[in-house]
């Protein structure tokens, strides 16, 4: 995608409660970088950073441009919908607050906004035999308490 075509409209993706279980697992830990992205999370927002010298779309956050190495930055809305590029399902319990939990599949996503746009999330309504690389899937905020939020992806059918 290149800076001159004009940006969707944000789509604002559904909501969920996540487990209880998920309450118990380790909270994401947001930096300099990537702590507006949590917040806009945190407010069902789907966003990715913008370079302001040459207009290239990214994700993850990070303070440097790969294309034009600009320093300036903004957050913009993203479409909140995407492809699964790839998938893994854990069937691991790394801890004790994951023993209900397993297996679960963990994807990633690549964004309809770009081809270097890439996201990883927890599949919510669907099951691991229906993934197929290309699937279309949506954004699915799910609150985990009164301070985290996290995305995970839905299949669109």
């Amino acid at each position: 995608m290149s800076s001159a075509e004009p940006q969707a409209e944000p789509k604002a993706g559904p909501e969920r409660r996540a487990s209880s279980a998920r309450a118990r697992f380790p909270r994401p830990e947001p930096d300099r970088d990537s702590a507006p992205w949590w917040e806009a999370v945190r407010r069902h927002e789907l966003t990715v950073q913008r370079c302001e010298g040459c207009g290239t779309l990214r994700f993850p956050a990070r303070a440097v441009c790969n294309r034009c190495r600009g320093r300036a930055w903004e957050w913009v809305p993203a479409r909140g919908t995407g492809r699964v590029y790839s998938w893994i399902v854990n069937h691991q319990v790394f801890m004790p607050a994951m023993a209900g939990e397993v297996p679960f599949p963990v994807l990633l996503v690549r964004l309809d906004d770009g081809e270097d746009l890439l996201m990883y999330g927890d599949l919510v309504d669907g099951s691991p035999g229906d993934l197929e690389p290309g699937l279309p899937v949506e954004a699915v905020f799910l609150d985990v308490d009164e301070s985290t939020t996290l995305v995970g992806w839905r299949p669109l059918r």
